[in-house]
């Protein structure tokens, strides 16, 4: 299974809006990223609103998503984070920057 890391990054006076709505992910959106195939996945956040992901996908983080795409509660979801990101015209997962594994230990 593909691990992905990724860079994005939330307007620093959003940060604290940012953290609260990841506190409570909607159960349903939860549902889609599992049904997407998303596994393993993680957002850390640095102070300056830096965010590093990391995710398991059975096959490209562009492929998975597009399924998430697919889902309802993702343009729901997308709509009440897209004020947060500091991306330009991008916003939510399309502002993902993916980055190359260098190292992995087993």
């Amino acid at each position: 299974m593909p691990r992905v890391g990724f860079v994005s990054r939330v307007a620093p006076e959003h940060i604290d809006a940012y953290r609260e709505r990841h506190r409570a992910v909607w159960p349903d959106m939860q549902e889609a990223l599992r049904r997407a195939g998303w596994a393993n996945y993680s957002i850390f956040l640095q102070p300056d609103g830096t965010l590093f992901g990391y995710v398991e996908v059975p096959d490209s983080l562009a492929e998975a998503t597009a399924r998430m795409q697919l889902e309802e509660v993702n343009a729901r979801w997308q709509a009440s984070v897209a004020d947060l990101f500091d991306s330009g015209d991008t916003t939510g997962d399309e502002s993902f920057v993916t980055l190359e594994e260098v190292f992995h230990l087993d």
